[in-house]
């Protein structure tokens, strides 16, 4: 069997990205990064292009469509590394009012209670009484932890999205890691042409599309077993995919002016949403034994 995209799901993508690369460019990513806050008016911009309402039905004011069309639209966000409670406000959108819209930013305490954006949301969803602030690695997640928060379900959605996020910064890893290959010279030529680069570029590019086929195909069947796989590839294209881009750029990728490093710890931060790598591969070889 063969899944392509379908045209108006191309032009959703399209569409998106057009969008974010004017509002949220990589001038944009820097500007949040020197003063960090969640900017309203890309906020309420994304509501109105859709974004946090793509779910909704259109009886209910929405837009109507379904997963593999919100996995489309968080991969272009996890591609610019867009900040802000991005899942949380979309699983809110038409329940809790004003989200849909983006008047109203949504965020929640996760298994593990952990809480990202906990001072400028408007609504929590859950119990965070007692939450203690951390320094987090990702200058643009700001966190909260809830001390002896009890480990629930997980949201399988949530969990999608996470990896469609995810995927979206691997993208963007292997694309900054190919461009600086084939600018950045040593030695007379391009270092894209020695073999080590090559070996991390074809790498990045393997476990991208890995992922990206098991995101898909998981946005397709909605099958929690299927998403939980689809996460752990994610997380490791994004993870890895961050880890080896920095290493194509050298010392220049450790720098606080590069991109990388910001891929690299969003990847991070992401990755510990509704639990660690561990206790997800202990869950799903539970799962596929049962």
């Amino acid at each position: 069997m063969r899944f392509q995209l379908t045209e108006d799901q191309v032009a959703l993508r399209s569409g998106v990205r057009e969008l974010l690369a004017r509002r949220f460019d990589a001038g944009a990513l820097r500007a949040a990064v020197d003063a960090p806050g969640l900017d309203r008016g890309l906020w309420r911009e994304l509501g109105a292009a859709g974004f946090f309402s793509l779910r909704v039905p259109e009886a209910d004011g929405g837009v109507g469509l379904g997963l593999p069309e919100a996995v489309l639209v968080f991969e272009e966000a996890g591609r610019v590394l867009l900040p802000g409670p991005l899942v949380a406000t979309h699983l809110a959108a038409g329940v809790v009012d004003g989200a849909s819209e983006g008047e109203v930013v949504v965020t929640d305490v996760d298994r593990d209670g952990l809480v990202e954006w906990l001072d400028v949301a408007d609504v929590v969803r859950g119990d965070a009484a007692g939450a203690v602030a951390l320094k987090s690695v990702d200058p643009l997640t700001p966190l909260h932890r809830v001390p002896g928060a009890a480990g629930g379900a997980v949201d399988p959605v949530a969990d999608l999205l996470t990896a469609a996020e995810q995927l979206g910064t691997a993208v963007r890893a292997g694309e900054l890691a190919v461009q600086h290959a084939r600018t950045r010279e040593q030695f007379g030529q391009a270092i894209g042409a020695f073999q080590a680069v090559k070996h991390l570029c074809a790498g990045m590019l393997v476990r991208v599309e890995t992922a990206r086929v098991a995101v898909y195909a998981a946005a397709v069947t909605g099958d929690p077993v299927d998403i939980a796989a689809a996460r752990l590839l994610a997380d490791e294209a994004a993870e890895q995919g961050a880890r080896d881009c920095l290493q194509v750029h050298g010392g220049m990728g450790f720098t606080w002016e590069s991109e990388v490093h910001l891929l690299l710890k969003r990847a991070w931060v992401r990755a510990r949403r509704g639990g660690g790598r561990t206790e997800r591969e202990e869950s799903l070889a539970v799962d596929l034994l049962a």
